[in-house]
């Protein structure tokens, strides 16, 4: 599974950020490898300089001056001695040992002999104010577990020795301050409080960026429901304003299409009608019984071929609006319509109310009983099932069926099963295609399934709005499903 989230906010903001926070630690680590290798050259120019003077001094001196200068110049971080021995065998010299004495014999007013004892890393440690010119074994004073103030910070120490023009050997060690051990730490604070404050701005930014992204999805997923919805805004980034422009361009477009295509429906049930009203007029002259009620009941399938494609082109379209619908009361009155017609209807479940359109939910409710009630003998359940989030709505015989492989087939306009469904049961083939379209129109859907024991379960799922809720049938005015109205 994908770490990375999902929405385009999500993903914009971690790409943002990752990449801010890659280069930030590149940048630091760069900038701090800079800073110690500066400060490392910094301090040990001011050590060789420092040394060099020292030396200088000494050397230019008096011998009964010498350890009076020695006593004034042994302060931290510089120690002196002038009572250890020259070390015949000193160990031998790295570059960086090469390099710090190349400097010293560069800052000293005369050549002298010089070499360097060791160079190591730790941390300083030394009682306050101690100084003398007392004989000093190496580290001796620098590592005295009894010291009363001690300081922790990481030191280079450097120990060497030079003898002057005399012979007098003098002893050095001197101190370099190192980058301080807790800089990782100010570093992760540091880009904390940057990261911290990168993710705010980032967040704003992109969110300002992909909020009008998600109000064209939701109004997008709307249209279809509700084509009067208002336009989105065409306000934002030049491309996010052109989209809303072309969406809102789109939503105009297929408003005047569908009142263009209602004229046109209107205008052509007027004009097919009208010639057979014309028939029917000049049937009620002819006087042979037979052939005239053979020719009106002819004229009565064109009617209803006609009434049944108008709803098929009707029922994509909600032009009623929504109400709460109580839809147990749907359900028994519906069951009401088809025991009248010799039906047999078993009732179960309960539903609370759902926001829907009534005529067009009626009427995809009846196409499916009425199917039920044709092809299964009229017998038939009808369960309702509502967990909250769909509420579905089973109509459930024992018919012969239909195959699942033929189950798609026949939500087409037209499709009939010749081999289970015989042309004699009549209908035209349009009753589960308007069924869909009027349930897709509410955001849901029809589908068939097997039933156990045999037989078909049409099944009618419907989304529930998340602002509605699930209130009970008798707690809220509902618009109860009453009127009588033929199935397809």
């Amino acid at each position: 599974m994908s770490l990375l989230p999902r929405t385009l906010f999500g993903q914009l903001l971690v790409a943002l950020l990752c990449g801010l926070l890659l280069v930030q630690v590149l940048g630091f680590w760069l900038l701090i490898d800079e800073r110690v290798r500066f400060g490392e050259r910094l301090w040990g120019a001011y050590a060789a300089h420092r040394i060099a003077g020292i030396l200088s001094v000494l050397d230019g001196a008096e011998p009964a001056e010498r350890l009076r200068l020695v006593r004034a110049l042994d302060v931290p971080p510089t120690h002196l001695s002038l009572q250890e021995p020259w070390q015949p065998e000193p160990p031998q010299a790295t570059p960086d040992a090469r390099e710090f004495l190349a400097q010293v014999a560069g800052e000293l007013a005369r050549p002298l002999p010089l070499q360097l004892l060791s160079i190591k890393r730790g941390e300083a440690r030394h009682r306050a104010g101690e100084h003398s010119g007392q004989a000093l074994a190496p580290g001796s004073a620098l590592a005295n577990p009894e010291a009363r103030h001690r300081d922790r910070r990481p030191v280079l120490f450097l120990a060497g020795q030079a003898r002057l023009h005399d012979g007098v050997v003098v002893s050095f060690r001197h101190a370099l301050p190192q980058q301080s051990l807790d800089w990782p730490l100010r570093l992760v604070g540091l880009l904390l409080v940057l990261g911290t404050s990168v993710a705010l701005l980032a967040a704003w930014a992109v969110r300002r960026l992909t909020r009008p992204l998600a109000a064209m999805a939701e109004a997008a997923a709307g249209l279809a429901l509700n084509l009067e919805q208002a336009p989105l805004p065409e306000t934002g980034a030049l491309e996010v304003a052109r989209a809303a422009r072309a969406f809102n361009a789109m939503q105009r477009d297929l408003r005047r299409y569908l009142h263009t295509r209602s004229q046109a429906l209107a205008g052509v049930s007027h004009d097919l009608r009208l010639p057979l009203t014309r028939l029917r007029l000049r049937l009620e002259r002819l006087q042979v019984p037979p052939l005239k009620a053979a020719m009106e009941a002819d004229l009565q399938e064109m009617e209803d071929m006609i009434s049944r494609t108008m709803d098929f082109l009707r029922a994509g379209t909600l032009a009623e609006p929504l109400v709460l619908l109580d839809l147990e009361a749907l359900r028994d009155s519906l069951a009401e319509d088809m025991e009248i017609l010799g039906a047999t209807v078993v009732r179960h479940g309960r539903a609370g109310p759902l926001m829907a359109g009534p005529q067009a939910l009626r009427r995809c409710l009846a196409n499916l009983m009425d199917n039920a009630r044709r092809y299964a003998d009229a017998q038939m359940e009808v369960r309702l099932h509502d967990d909250g989030a769909v509420v579905e709505i089973r109509v459930e015989d024992r018919g012969p069926g239909i195959a699942p492989e033929q189950r798609e087939a026949v939500f087409e306009p037209y499709v009939r099963l010749e081999a289970s469904r015989a042309r004699h049961t009549g209908g035209s083939g349009l009753g589960l295609a308007i069924a869909r379209t009027i349930a897709r129109a509410h955001g849901g859907d029809v589908r068939l399934e097997s039933r156990e024991g045999g037989g078909l379960s049409a099944v009618l799922a419907l989304p529930r709005p998340q602002s509605s809720s699930r209130a009970g049938a008798g707690s809220c005015p509902l618009k109860r499903a009453t009127n009588r109205t033929s199935s397809g």
